[in-house]
Formats: structure tokens, C-alpha cells, sequence
């Protein structure tokens, strides 16, 4: 058996790599059997798009129930963010990747506090 890890194996690099990103960027993910209004989802995104009061967000994304009976995806970039309709799930979930962001303040700011 000739196993050779040249200077070209991933293995260490992928290591190093994923570290690297751990130090700089944090998610942030809750599970949510919470309704959302849709309207007030939109102004929720609309902030956390365009300020950086909860930190520096990268991408956000989720899938929670709203008032009506169906449910909201949600897909956020810095500067802009998509609600679409989507299957109904087990749970509502959310998640919110970025660097510095402030927990506390994203679990108020999605009413979870």
C-alpha cells in the first residue's frame, strides 16, 4: 500500500483553512416555532441588510411559519433580501452568518427574547 501525501495533499491546507474562517466569521442559528408576520419579517430583513448594528452579516437564510398557515424562506446578502413561499417544515429555522454579530440583539430582533 503506497499512501503518498505529497506537498499537494488538502488534508492540512482544508485544516488551516477552516480554522482560519472559524476566527473570522461566526453563524448564528436558532430553531423557531414562532409566526412571523410577513410584513414585519420584511422590515427585520430590511434592517439587518442595511445596517450594521447586529454586527457585519454576510448571509442570513431561514424558514419559519407566518401568521396565514404557509411559511416564509427568507435569503439575505448584505443590501438586499428575498421572501418567497415555501413547504412547511418540522421546525422554523433561522440562521445568520457574519462576523461580530451580536447574538443577543439577533434573538430580540427576530422576537425570540
Amino acid at each position: 500500500h503506497h499512501h503518498d501525501h505529497g506537498p499537494d495533499c488538502t488534508c492540512g491546507c482544508h485544516d488551516h483553512d477552516h480554522h482560519h474562517a472559524d476566527e473570522i466569521f461566526t453563524s448564528w442559528g436558532q430553531e423557531t416555532g414562532k409566526k412571523y408576520d410577513r410584513e414585519q419579517m420584511r422590515m427585520t430583513l430590511d434592517v439587518l441588510a442595511h445596517t450594521q448594528e447586529y454586527g457585519s452579516v454576510l448571509r442570513a437564510k431561514g424558514m419559519v411559519p407566518d401568521t396565514e398557515g404557509g411559511w416564509i424562506y427568507f435569503d439575505l446578502v448584505p443590501g438586499e433580501f428575498e421572501l418567497r413561499d415555501g413547504e412547511a417544515d418540522v421546525t422554523g429555522r433561522l440562521c445568520v452568518i457574519g462576523s461580530e454579530l451580536k447574538e443577543d440583539e439577533l434573538a430580540q430582533l427576530f422576537g425570540l427574547k
